[in-house]
């Protein structure tokens, strides 16, 4: 399995490389939410997790780490996102004895209200249009093994614009592997799986003649317009960690990197580094999508605190992603544990 797992990063590292320079599927799939990165630690290591993701934002990165939770836990995140967009994802995790662990989670994306222009009032008409787009999951973790341990997460996910609004259910799985080699630790995943959506509601309500060329029938038909299905946009994540000083006085010194494989974009490699001093603070920082020319995203770091206060263990976490031209990205995350 170890030896399968390398031969699969190795060629999706060395696929990166070929085929950087071809035409990109950017922008052909529906509810590209749901690949914004979710956790300020794990986008603080500039989303090289999908081998360490361990806690209840393991759901988004990967499914299987959710099965590393031996204690309830749960976890808000904020996010302010590019153009005044507010992201929030919240999630929560419940470990039952000789069964496994079962999580719920929920995503939502959010704007200001906008203005209605048309071709007659380009300049605005005064009535006001909102847009968002949400996800609700829930999902499954298990350890078979001491080291090896595999995960789901079923999602109804749903947009929505004005008067019109696409939903429908996608599927993720994901594996984790601890090897025997000092502790690295291998991932993959796949989110995302699910049928085409399209946009239907009101606003697609029209009026046709639907035969020009006879005279004296209706020309004012109601009629809806048909809009195309567009994919969801799936990702094949495959990365590896390992604790370079684990067993080494009272500090952790985490490498990770992965490789990713969307179907609306080319191949690229997240790497990152988490810096964790006698368990309490934490330093973090990472590089996003290495080979993928033209993407705004790239440098990240960030940093967190844990305390333990009685029973509960809490944690504090800031992350800062550069959009270059978008300007940048700053998030915050609350963990809790019971």
């Amino acid at each position: 399995m170890k030896k399968l797992m390398i031969a699969i990063i190795a060629l999706l590292l060395s696929g990166s490389l070929l085929f950087a320079d071809e035409v990109t599927k950017v922008g052909t799939t529906a509810l590209g939410f749901l690949n914004i990165d979710v956790g300020s630690r794990a986008v603080g290591m500039g989303g090289a997790y999908v081998s360490i993701a361990n806690d209840a934002t393991a759901m988004f990165w990967n499914p299987a780490g959710i099965a590393k939770s031996d204690k309830m836990e749960a976890v808000f995140h904020h996010s302010d996102w590019i153009a005044d967009i507010n992201f929030n994802y919240i999630a929560a995790v419940l470990p039952i004895a000789g069964i496994g662990n079962f999580g719920i989670n929920a995503t939502a994306l959010s704007m200001p209200d906008m203005e209605r222009t048309t071709l007659d009032s380009p300049e605005g008409t005064g009535e006001m249009f909102s847009a968002g787009s949400m996800a609700f999951g829930v999902a499954f973790g298990r350890s078979l093994t001491d080291r090896f341990s595999i995960g789901f997460n079923v999602k109804y996910v749903n947009e929505s614009i004005y008067h019109s609004s696409t939903d429908g259910f996608a599927f993720d799985v994901g594996t984790q592997f601890t090897t025997q080699f000092s502790g690295l630790k291998i991932g993959m995943s796949i989110t995302n799986y699910g049928p085409k959506v399209s946009m239907a509601g009101r606003d697609m309500l029209t009026q046709v003649d639907i035969n020009p060329n006879v005279a004296g029938n209706n020309e004012n038909m109601n009629a809806y317009l048909k809009t195309d299905a567009f994919d969801l946009p799936l990702m094949f994540r495959v990365g590896m960690a390992i604790d370079m000083l684990k067993g080494i006085g009272n500090s952790n010194l985490i490498l990770s990197a992965d490789a990713l494989h969307p179907n609306d974009d080319v191949e690229s490699v997240n790497v990152g580094a988490e810096y964790v001093f006698n368990n309490i603070l934490a330093l973090r920082g990472g590089y996003t999508s290495l080979f993928a020319e033209d993407f705004e995203a790239g440098l990240s770091f960030g940093g967190g605190i844990h305390h333990q206060l009685m029973s509960v263990e809490m944690s504090l976490d800031y992350a800062y992603r550069d959009f270059g031209l978008l300007e940048n990205v700053q998030m915050f995350t609350l963990g809790l544990k019971f």
